[in-house]
């Protein structure tokens, strides 16, 4: 292979996995490091968080290559994702699971080069890639599991720079939970008759639109409710405030553009709003903690 056609090759595969993505969960990883940050009472070290950034990206990087096997056959039979990488033809099986594979092995050796807890918890990870992967095969509650694998951005990042597991954390964990289901079943609206046709599980096909919708205001409601408790006793002040009221008035937004008689915007509110609320808040709170 020639190197016009590796690049053309690696492309292809950035573009199977949505790289541009990573801007979904990457903000709250480092977010996670600010928190910890500010709870010892020291800055993280360069080394730190260089392999915090690797680590996250080996992990979103594999999973989502192996999602994209696991539902290469549904994929191909859904009008919508037809022309996706494998079920297209652009992308093998073997390649994607050489991508998977490598991308997995970056992981670990980021999770190794952190600390011995990082690397012993990273099958915990694997499992829940692969149980999200799955999951809508058997229960409608698949887009949690996607929220409990965006969660452990921030939490890996804090176990990562201390070695346990605060409270703080799992607050911010539990907000990107609800976040991320929020969000996703905003995204599994457009799959919602096909979902029904194949026996396949989520929340649009068993709940209906309008009150899949009521659910997905309550998830970010509690998310909002979520980063407001982080105001009690970690240190972030006015200016995390600032960026808290900033992101309420981004998840409204996000909601009027989508409403149960006109799906036409989604795309927009699940690809840009979600990338401005994740930057938004990480750069309230860096703010915030240097100030």
């Amino acid at each position: 292979m020639n190197m016009t056609a590796l690049r053309d090759k690696i492309g292809s595969l950035l573009e199977m996995i949505k790289f541009s993505h990573t801007i979904f969960a990457f903000p709250f990883a480092l977010m996670g490091v600010v928190l910890a940050s500010l709870a010892s009472g020291r800055a993280p070290g360069f080394a730190q968080v260089f392999w915090i950034c690797v680590a996250m990206v080996g992990a979103r990087s594999g999973a989502m290559g192996l999602n994209r096997i696991i539902d290469a056959r549904i994929d191909k039979e859904n009008p919508r994702t037809a022309e996706r990488h494998i079920p297209a033809g652009r992308i093998s099986l073997t390649e994607a699971w050489v991508f998977v594979g490598a991308a997995f092995a970056v992981l670990l050796l980021a999770a190794w080069m952190l600390n011995p807890l990082c690397f012993y918890l990273a099958p915990v990870a694997f499992f829940f890639f692969a149980l999200y992967a799955y999951s809508k095969r058997f229960t409608a509650l698949a887009h949690l599991v996607l929220g409990i694998c965006l969660a452990a951005a921030p939490i890996g990042a804090w176990i990562a720079l201390r070695g346990d597991i605060g409270w703080q954390v799992v607050i911010l964990g539990l907000a990107v939970l609800f976040w991320v289901s929020g969000f996703d079943i905003f995204y599994a609206l457009q799959d919602l008759e096909f979902d029904k046709q194949k026996g396949l599980h989520s929340i649009p096909s068993k709940l209906g639109v309008e009150r899949s919708l009521l659910l997905v205001r309550a998830f970010h409601g509690m998310m909002v409710f979520l980063l407001l408790l982080l105001l009690v006793g970690t240190g972030l002040g006015w200016i995390y405030f600032l960026g808290v009221v900033a992101v309420s008035g981004m998840l409204v937004y996000e909601h009027r553009l989508v409403k149960p008689d006109d799906l036409s915007k989604l795309d927009a509110a699940f690809f840009n709003m979600n990338g401005y609320i994740s930057v938004t808040i990480f750069t309230f709170t860096l703010i915030d903690a240097l100030v």
